[in-house]
């Protein structure tokens, strides 16, 4: 019986190198239709491409003012940086911050807030995502932030609880907000307990307060930490 199973699968094996053998001989044989540069009489080889890609339309380029402008004049926009402009001019009101202040956003998307600061007059605004969407937001490593210590007034980290390492995240913030300036982190909206962890993270501020928001049409928890020297 073992042996008639050999011949078997010895007749399927050549079987199958056959067919194969016949396909590769049949595609090296068949010519496709190419397509090359006519104004060249004797193209070579490596010019020549399948004719459905030289049929192959590309999509028209779009500058970087155009595709902003198409973003920036959306109303989903609109309502957002109206909203990080309502939490901002609260900051402003706690003197968290001015004009003069130099800010950083953490986790700042395609740049409404950093939008928002600048249209109150803040003119020192560094705002960072893992995707830059220039000119409102470089690219930087929440987690490893670019920085040196102590050079902002103020830190802003927009998704704190989307952080892959919230501590780490925060560590970055209070590293490079100077003594004396604030931590403003936004987490999903959350009670009193939620919020007694999330300060706990922090190893050289103190709580200010925390309060519900909306922005960016989410509910969400602020919450201010002052950044204080080490005892």
């Amino acid at each position: 019986m073992e042996k008639h199973v050999q011949i078997f699968l010895n007749r399927l094996s050549f079987a199958s190198i056959t067919i194969a053998t016949l396909t590769l001989l049949l595609l090296y044989l068949h010519t496709p239709e190419t397509c090359f540069d006519p104004s060249d009489p004797n193209p070579k080889p490596h010019t020549r491409f399948p004719k459905s890609t030289c049929d192959f339309n590309h999509r028209s380029y779009t500058s970087l003012e155009k595709r902003n402008h198409r973003l920036w004049s959306t109303k989903t926009w609109a309502n957002a940086v109206s909203s990080y402009s309502s939490l901002f001019k609260t900051l402003e009101a706690g003197n968290y911050v001015a004009n003069h202040s130099r800010v950083l956003i953490v986790s700042a998307g395609p740049g409404q807030s950093a939008q928002a600061l600048k249209e109150l007059g803040v003119e020192d605004v560094t705002a960072v995502e893992l995707v830059d969407s220039p000119p409102l937001v470089s690219r930087a490593d929440p987690h490893n932030l670019p920085f040196f210590d102590d050079i902002f007034d103020l830190g802003f980290g927009i998704y704190l609880d989307r952080a892959l390492f919230p501590g780490r995240y925060v560590g970055q913030l209070e590293r490079t907000v100077r003594s004396g300036g604030v931590c403003v982190v936004a987490v999903e909206e959350c009670g009193v307990d939620e919020v007694d962890e999330i300060v706990k993270l922090f190893k050289k501020s103190r709580f200010v307060d925390a309060k519900n928001v909306i922005l960016a049409g989410e509910r969400r928890t602020r919450i201010v930490m002052r950044v204080e020297n080490p005892s």
